[in-house]
């Protein structure tokens, strides 16, 4: 188990940073909860006082650290100009650019703990399954950033998100910009034989749907689609199992007539979304863990084994298996989720 401490990001968290524009810094954990929520609030207010989202943020940053606060207007400059991008939309200066903030909820708000970086290849391509979680894809986030920080040699992985998530502005083109791609077998394949790293989620909106009662068991993986496309391509398989990301929203209930309304595949319903408003989408500070498990290797069936469905569902179950009981074991030896 390789964690790192909280001070070993980009961004030191030293003991005596204070809550605030003054201290400069990311907060520690116990402070950054009312950071956030001064941050909320003066986003909320610029919303409903008719600005656009670029403005509302620039607003709402007046609350954060300076240096959280110039690294935010840094990314809305970025986005909203015209720098490099690979041909799916990633752009590594502005991977780096929010890098900090994703080391602050990878050291200090999850605390994540990480198992087996090492078993991913560090060349070529290589199809990472996980169990999927909340309706924003902070568990691939969490992934990539478990491998940037613990793999022997870091690598940026292409995480599939659901099409919708697309359509949402501003959000959809700060995805883009680390990673994601619209989720489609042609995509995956394409991604592979480029010999990219991608992150699939095989549960997909059953995954992120599914009620906190049902949280970390597994919804089917469909029909293996996953499986065929790493047969098509070689590809080993490579699970992956993530605990944490089930309790930072939890989800009581779901609101059917909102969800058709915005085109989201549900509208769920938390004990703080959408009761508190936009405050309601900071994910709560559950503790993680993410373990990489052994490849299973795929290119010896040679690309007909896509076309044996015996094979396919046989490798889809394994994977499935893998990932529950890598789930359950990591449950135990995770303890309290918050503590």
């Amino acid at each position: 188990m390789n964690g790192r401490g909280a001070g070993s990001g980009p961004w030191p968290l030293p003991s005596d940073a204070g809550r605030g524009a003054s201290s400069g810094r990311w907060p520690l954990r116990g402070d950054a909860l009312l950071t956030a929520i001064d941050f909320m609030r003066l986003l909320r207010a610029g919303l409903d006082a008719g600005l656009e989202l670029p403005e509302a943020l620039t607003r709402g940053a007046t609350a954060l650290p300076r240096d959280a606060r110039e690294t935010l207007n840094r990314i809305l400059d970025r986005v909203d100009g015209d720098y490099s991008e690979d041909e799916w939309g990633f752009d590594e200066g502005f991977a780096e650019l929010v890098e900090p903030f994703f080391a602050f909820l990878y050291e200090s708000w999850w605390r994540v703990r990480v198992v087996g970086a090492e078993r991913v290849p560090a060349h070529g391509r290589a199809l990472l399954t996980a169990n999927h979680a909340g309706i924003l894809p902070w568990d691939a986030t969490m992934i990539s950033m478990a491998l940037l920080r613990e793999h022997p040699l870091p690598r940026y992985p292409r995480f599939l998100v659901l099409n919708w998530a697309f359509d949402l502005p501003w959000i959809s083109a700060g995805m883009r910009k680390v990673g994601g791609v619209v989720a489609s077998p042609f995509n995956a394949m394409r991604l592979l034989e480029q010999d990219h790293l991608v992150a699939v989620f095989p549960e997909g909106v059953k995954g992120t749907g599914k009620p906190y009662s049902e949280r970390y068991r597994l919804q089917r993986f469909g029909r293996g689609g996953f499986v065929e496309i790493a047969l098509r391509t070689g590809a080993p398989i490579v699970p992956v199992a993530v605990v944490g990301s089930e309790e930072i929203y939890p989800k009581v209930a779901d609101l059917p007539a909102v969800a058709r309304l915005i085109g989201s595949p549900y509208f769920p319903v938390t004990p703080t979304f959408p009761l508190l408003g936009p405050l309601g989408i900071v994910p709560l500070p559950s503790k993680w863990r993410i373990e990489f498990l052994d490849p299973i290797e795929t290119a010896s069936y040679g690309p007909e084994g896509a076309e044996d469905r015996a094979l396919v569902l046989e490798l889809s179950e394994r994977v499935r298996d893998r990932i529950q009981q890598a789930l359950y074991a990591n449950l135990v030896r995770r303890g309290p989720a918050f503590i």
